[in-house]
């Protein structure tokens, strides 16, 4: 697990400073190639481009008088088109969120991996579990602790079209039942 930690520390590494890099020589950072696998590829059509975004959040323990937000994401491919790398930002009632995603195949173990960062100070960066397709939708469950003890969550992004999709967060209630907490609406956002 250390190892696997210390591996993607240094790809998102050597992706921010690429990116930093192209951003400052003025270049481009869309890959002139497509995605590098098939597996990439059918994410890609999935979830790459530009977005409105439209949160909504139940009364939780999380959100205690629930909330939303609105904001906009970026995703594309980079690193040769081997991953998928997402920005976004939003706020509203439910506060600021600011974070990116990077999404890789890993051919050894025929999962997608996930690694996320969010603007929080405690615990900003880190590995997200894996992912993977039911059916047209895609799945990325992982653990976070709650309460002192680790507990089952799942996002799944769900009704995707060439326009739209919307990403479901949901955590286990206990019960072996998926609770709900907060559903993302994305729209693509039409070219000016």
């Amino acid at each position: 697990m250390k190892r696997s930690y210390l591996v993607c520390c240094l790809f998102v590494s050597a992706l921010i400073r690429h990116l930093a890099v192209a951003q400052q020589s003025g270049k481009s950072t869309e890959p002139a190639e497509s995605a590098a696998g098939p597996e990439i590829a059918r994410l890609a059509k999935a979830i790459v481009g530009d977005w409105n975004t439209a949160e909504s959040m139940v009364k939780s323990q999380f959100f205690p008088k629930g909330g939303s937000r609105h904001g906009r994401s970026h995703v594309r491919l980079v690193a040769g088109g081997t991953s998928v790398f997402a920005e976004f930002h939003s706020d509203g009632s439910a506060g600021k969120l600011d974070g990116l995603y990077v999404i890789w195949w890993d051919k050894p173990t025929n999962l997608y991996r996930f690694f996320v960062c969010f603007n929080d100070s405690k615990s900003p960066c880190k590995l997200r579990g894996t992912a993977h397709w039911e059916g047209d939708t895609f799945v990325n469950d992982y653990e976070e602790e709650v309460d002192g003890k680790m507990t089952e969550w799942r996002d799944s992004f769900i009704h995707i079209t060439a326009n739209s999709h919307s990403l479901v967060a949901a955590m286990d209630a206990g019960d072996g039942t998926m609770k709900t907490l907060i559903t993302t609406t994305s729209t693509r956002r039409q070219a000016p």
